[in-house]
């Protein structure tokens, strides 16, 4: 009888065992990829938060629906989002993973990497705010387990999904500086102080376009067309953007010198460069939040502006 409980005993704990090996090994619900963890329209879609004990990230839509895309870093700087922002946030709605695992236990949890996690996400909805639990950082972006906190479930993202928040400031900021093309403009007025002087921009089949001083028509500038595509190369790191309202260390920085662009009568935009106080550039245009940091280069252009801007 002794024998026959152990030999039984093992029965059962060999079945135990198969059926957690089962439950854990489950096939998701519905095909890979295809697992619905937060069910809803790209429209309803507000606002994305992800924040974990050093990173606050947001992205959010200004005004209505098919406002513009905006990134929030920490609790005050806003720039403006990029179009892999675009790409990304409307993964959120609907959130989609490649696994579901259900509800787990305490030391299940823990292996994933979500028992006393500090990583959080937040999706908004114009029905309500969702939040969910993200694995531990020591588990790595391999392994993107997310707990829905509605009901406990567990599920595992697509790798690629979550990255790119949490390296916000330098993979989702918009560095374009015009919204429109070095094609569109047809005149440019270059200011340096009280010195103003105007430019017609002449395009030429498979040549450059020619700078025609407005005083003189009929004498390209060369110099003032060199000069000026540095000046439209210009391009500020990511991670050197202001945000809205913000001013750089020291104060307001001060003009050095402005180009502003125009088709026909209608202004497109501006590009103005000013020196800062610890005697950094910063640009700022039509486009751009705030002010944004211009690499050290950038002195030699501002020192060559005037020389284009009175023709001497």
């Amino acid at each position: 009888m002794r024998a026959r409980g152990v030999v039984l005993q093992g029965v059962l704990a060999a079945a135990g065992l198969a059926a957690a090996f089962f439950v854990w090994q489950r096939e998701p619900v519905g095909a890979p990829g295809e697992v619905v963890v937060l069910d809803a329209p790209k429209r309803a879609l507000e606002r994305v938060r992800y924040e974990d004990a050093s990173v606050q990230v947001e992205l959010f839509r200004e005004g209505t629906k098919d406002g513009e895309l905006w990134l929030r870093l920490g609790a005050k700087r806003e720039l403006r989002a990029n179009e892999i922002a675009e790409q990304l946030f409307a993964r959120f709605a609907p959130l989609l993973a490649t696994r579901s695992l259900g509800v787990l236990d305490a030391e299940r949890l823990a292996e994933v990497g979500l028992k006393d996690s500090h990583r959080k996400l937040a999706v908004k909805l114009s029905s309500g705010e969702h939040t969910f639990t993200l694995a531990a950082s020591s588990s790595g972006w391999g392994s993107p387990y997310l707990r829905r906190e509605m009901d406990g479930h567990v599920f595992l993202l697509p790798p690629s999904l979550l990255p790119d928040l949490e390296n916000a400031a330098h993979r989702l900021v918009d560095r374009t500086l015009h919204t429109f093309g070095a094609s569109e403009y047809d005149a440019l007025t270059i200011t340096v102080g009280s010195t103003s002087r105007t430019f017609l921009v002449r395009a030429r089949a498979q040549r450059p376009a020619e700078f025609l001083p407005r005083e003189a028509p009929d004498s390209p500038d060369e110099t003032a067309w060199k000069w000026h595509e540095r000046v439209w190369l210009l391009s500020p790191a990511q991670t050197d953007f202001l945000g809205r309202g913000e001013v750089p260390p020291g104060g307001e920085p001060r003009e050095s010198f402005r180009v502003e662009y125009l088709r026909g009568d209608q202004r497109l935009g501006q590009l103005t460069v000013a020196r800062g106080a610890g005697g950094e550039f910063y640009a700022r245009t039509e486009h751009t939040a705030g002010w944004a940091k211009l690499p050290p280069w950038a002195d030699s252009i501002v020192l060559e502006a005037e020389k284009v801007a009175t023709g001497r």
